[in-house]
């Protein structure tokens, strides 16, 4: 699921009908951020402005393997961007992705 494409198909977001497939799409970008976990990850990466994956398991209190599987879901769903730096992955928000959630929930 490409950024571009919540933007391309949800334009007006909710203020009119949705089309089957742009609800498909939609659900499963709702779907990344509806667990408690990646909102933490998404919020603590967020705040920071940037996140290394190591300091991520303890805030949150999940295992290491755990983390990394919700920052897969999360950079899959475009939501936040991955960059390897030596031995550890760094994270970012996606602004764009995130401005395209919340333009969905706007009311004219």
């Amino acid at each position: 699921m490409a950024v571009q494409e919540v933007a391309q198909c949800c334009s007006a977001g909710l203020n009119s009908p949705l089309e089957p497939a742009d609800a498909e799409l939609l659900a499963g970008l709702l779907k990344a951020v509806a667990h408690p976990a990646r909102l933490q990850l998404l919020s603590i990466i967020s705040s920071e402005g940037e996140a290394c994956a190591c300091d991520l398991t303890a805030p949150i209190g999940l295992s290491q393997p755990t983390v990394s599987h919700h920052l897969k879901i999360l950079t899959e769903a475009g939501l936040i961007e991955r960059e390897q730096r030596g031995q550890w992955a760094w994270f970012a928000v996606n602004k764009s992705r995130m401005n395209d959630i919340s333009s969905l929930f706007r009311v004219p």
